[in-house]
């Protein structure tokens, strides 16, 4: 076999593997954006009540979920009439038939007599009305809630601006939302990109624990991984025209004295 026979024969196999990894990359890529737009949402956070995890105009992506998915540290989206009918966002501290109290000596959140460590509350962004040692109480003020089965009580992480289960503790269920009025649960912060929301680990503790990581992930990674493809595949038909070129030159024999 002549080398310029190799060279077309390792050229065709070239473009097969160039077409297939485009392909590949394609269906990747396609398929990673459509599975992210069928199970998450996007939504914009109106106000600053879940400072400093998420912040007034920042673009969160929600796993579209159940209520029955729910566990206490999820920052859900959720629509409730008694709340204004409009969706907003909190952190699920309690569920059916947990007593909720704060706050105890140290100042903590407690959930059936359980202290819970909050440090989302003094993360980078909180409110200047905290003090500089970190030991504020986790509200400003004390309350104490029983949470009827099937719903949930939910607080934002800014205890001192946020409107949520506290204002209505006098509300049938003593502030707490059905279930059912949950419509996502944020897993990251799109815009500005600040990445996911971890699951609590104080909350890890307590009958049912906290909720699995969402797959968005995977979606991105496969996202990233169809790009490479498809750029590595269409950049190998240029590279590989341009050496084939290159080793076609005609050689030039020395002429004789």
């Amino acid at each position: 076999m002549s080398g310029s026979e190799r060279d077309d024969g390792r050229g065709r196999l070239g473009n097969v593997l160039s077409n297939l990894a485009v392909a590949v990359g394609c269906v990747l890529f396609l398929g990673g954006f459509a599975w992210g737009a069928v199970v998450y949402k996007p939504y914009t956070v109106p106000t600053d009540s879940m400072t400093p995890t998420v912040n007034a105009g920042d673009r969160v992506l929600a796993e579209r979920i159940g209520g029955g998915d729910v566990r206490r540290g999820d920052v859900v989206v959720f629509t409730d009439s008694t709340w204004g009918d409009v969706p907003m966002v909190k952190r699920v501290v309690g569920v059916g038939g947990d007593k909720i109290a704060c706050c105890d000596k140290e100042g903590r959140l407690t959930v059936n007599g359980k202290p819970i460590e909050e440090p989302y509350l003094r993360g980078e962004g909180a409110s200047s009305l905290l003090p500089a040692d970190g030991n504020a109480p986790a509200s400003p003020q004390n309350f104490t809630a029983d949470v009827p089965e099937g719903q949930l009580f939910l607080l934002g992480d800014e205890r001192n601006t946020s409107m949520d289960s506290r204002v209505h503790l006098e509300d049938p269920g003593q502030g707490s939302v059905p279930r059912g009025a949950v419509q996502a649960r944020v897993d990251a912060i799109a815009w500005p990109m600040n990445g996911m929301i971890g699951r609590p680990d104080a909350f890890a503790s307590l009958p049912g624990g906290v909720s699995s990581e969402g797959p968005l992930p995977l979606q991105v990674g496969a996202l990233v991984a169809g790009v490479v493809l498809i750029l590595g595949g269409a950049s190998y038909g240029p590279l590989a025209a341009r050496s084939g070129r290159g080793s076609k030159r005609p050689k030039v024999s020395a002429g004789a004295h």
